[in-house]
């Protein structure tokens, strides 16, 4: 800030200006009107009006140099805001970044670049497609639109952000390699157990084409598909992802990645934990090699008739830490303290040549849970006897398969039409499971722990249910095959920048639970009022779940107000 004096002839009049840059263009503003010659005179009797000035003038900059700057705006009633000016912005993606750069993709994507011949910055892209993607999720133009109103405006153009889709596809497998590698210097990785599923998502069109392909969808949609497999680690972050057509057998998508995974990741010994659509005899196999091992879930209804009687018979169950067995028959399962025991048995295996431990448990609560839900599907079932149109299409799961279709009148007699009832000896059956629950392994530990790792499965799900449902992964609009696994890629990447956010703020707020859903509508919310020349007034509302981010990433946005070389300070310590 400095001084300026004015003399219009009738007075001289002393001001405090300083230089701002608008649009990167320079210009100057008045902060403050200390007064005329005159009137100095007379508020200080005996002092220079120079003298009092220049002491106004260093009492400000002090003020400034401690950054307690007092900013006082001006407003007016009868003057319109101009036309086409952004006064809103957003800073939310700011901790988003910061994990960005400790990543190094900022790094990567120069070196990306420097084997490809284009004029647009990378990095700029790749990190505005992620931030949106967790924060405003949407199609490619809508996250460039919206990208416009971050603090940092983006650089490039929206066929930029095309063009940059086709890069990111061909260097897919890098980029996992990298971002992997990378991650273990930030982050605590388990990557002695894996867990892997698929999942598909539909396209918002009728022809399939490419790797949109039509399947078996897992939410009924009749559109084309593409299939995607996706490793996480113990600790729940991604690890690698692969795409496929949507008509592809999820059985046979593990083992290509997990190879890539073993050549790429420098991994070799692991647990792969999958679910019972993935528990193939060649996958079993696969795992059951060098170092590596697996669990998997094993459908009771398809065991062998002996080791079926075996598993659901009540004698012989064991718990954690006692040394005598248990029969299900003595479990009283309306004592509280049921709900928290897991039984078990087991016994060595072979198949098709294959060693194997079959672990059975059997839980209270599990029991109850499954009773509860067949319960509501009988009530479904029963609806769908007054119109009993498509009784025929029966999923595993589907209430349908509670209803059968008689020929013949209870007299005994030919019926005209089909009589539907409800099919009792299939519910009976259905119940003989209730509470049991199967896995098979080759592995020789207590079967407790390897219930344990199993149990760690809803992490996968839980991840497949973030990118669908928060992250809007799906429908996909894109119609290249490049730039859909480009599309998916930023998903993933995404993904693992939303865990490892969620990880640094749960070790500044280990007793309180923040969900997915609560951390993205805070990090929406993490707004910012523009003053012309001044700098950034929060909007937002600071909270215990703000002050821990601001902690866990070691910057604060909450001041009254951010001065423009603040916010540069705060940007600059997110790309550190």
């Amino acid at each position: 800030m400095r001084l300026s004096v004015k003399d219009t002839g009738a007075a001289r009049h002393f001001y405090i200006i300083k230089s701002t840059y608008l649009n990167k263009k320079r210009s100057t503003k008045i902060v403050e009107k200390i007064g005329t010659e005159e009137e100095l005179r007379q508020r200080f009797p005996g002092r220079d009006p120079m003298e009092v000035a220049l002491d106004r003038l260093e009492e400000l900059n002090q003020l400034e140099d401690e950054n307690k700057h007092e900013v006082m705006p001006k407003f007016s009633n009868a003057k319109l805001i101009p036309k086409e000016e952004c006064r809103s912005v957003k800073g939310g993606y700011l901790f988003l970044q910061k994990i960005y750069h400790q990543l190094s993709l900022h790094k990567l994507c120069q070196d990306i670049s420097a084997d490809y011949r284009f004029d647009f910055d990378l990095s700029d892209i790749l990190s505005r497609l992620l931030y949106t993607r967790i924060l405003e999720p949407g199609s490619k133009r809508y996250a460039w639109e919206e990208a416009q109103n971050y603090v940092e405006a983006p650089s490039f153009e929206l066929h930029d952000v095309y063009r940059a889709l086709e890069v990111l596809a061909k260097e897919n497998d890098r980029i996992q390699e990298h971002v992997y590698k990378a991650s273990r210097k930030l982050i605590r990785r388990n990557d002695k157990i894996l867990f892997y599923d698929c999942t598909n998502y539909f396209f918002e069109i009728e022809e399939a084409e490419g790797v949109k392909q039509f399947g078996h969808a897992k939410d009924h949609k009749p559109n084309p598909l593409v299939q995607m497999g996706l490793f996480l680690d113990g600790s729940g972050f991604p690890l690698a992802f692969s795409l496929h057509p949507g008509n592809t057998s999820e059985q046979i998508t593990l083992r290509p990645l997990e190879e890539r995974i073993l050549k790429d990741f420098d991994l070799s010994q692991f647990i792969v934990c999958t679910d019972a659509g993935l528990s193939s005899a060649e996958n079993r196999r696969f795992n059951n090699r060098g170092n590596r091992a697996f669990i998997t879930t094993q459908p009771l209804k398809k065991l062998k008739d002996y080791l079926q009687t075996w598993a659901l018979d009540t004698e012989g169950w064991e718990l954690p830490g006692q040394k005598r067995t248990f029969s299900l028959k003595d479990i009283d399962e309306e004592d509280p303290k049921e709900l928290q025991r897991v039984y078990y048995k087991s016994r060595w295996i072979k198949e098709g040549g294959l060693e194997q431990k079959l672990v059975v448990s059997f839980s209270v609560k599990y029991k109850k849970y499954l009773k509860a839900l067949r319960a509501q599907q009988i009530l479904r079932a029963e609806k769908k006897l007054v119109m009993p149109s498509g009784l025929h299409h029966k999923r595993p799961n589907d209430p349908r398969r509670f209803i059968k279709g008689l020929a013949v009148t209870p007299e005994g007699e030919l019926a005209d039409k089909t009589l539907y009832i409800l099919d009792e000896a299939t519910i009976a059956e259905d119940a003989r499971y209730d509470g049991f629950y199967a896995v098979c392994t080759n592995l020789e530990d207590e079967p407790s722990e390897i219930l344990a790792v199993n149990k760690q499965r809803w992490q996968i799900e839980e991840a497949f249910r973030t990118l669908k449902s928060e992250f809007q992964a799906r429908p996909v609009y894109l119609q290249r095959d490049e730039r859909i696994l480009a599309h998916f890629m930023t998903c993933f990447l995404a993904l693992l920048l939303f865990k490892i956010l969620k990880q640094k703020l749960k070790e500044q707020m280990p007793e309180g639970k923040v969900t997915t859903t609560s951390l993205i509508q805070e990090l929406k919310a993490m707004n910012f009022f523009l003053l012309e020349h001044e700098g950034y007034i929060p909007t937002y509302t600071r909270t215990d779940l703000t002050d821990a981010l601001h902690k866990a990433f070691g910057f604060r946005t909450d001041y009254q107000i951010l001065l423009n070389n603040d916010m540069k300070k705060v940007i600059k310590s997110t790309k550190i």
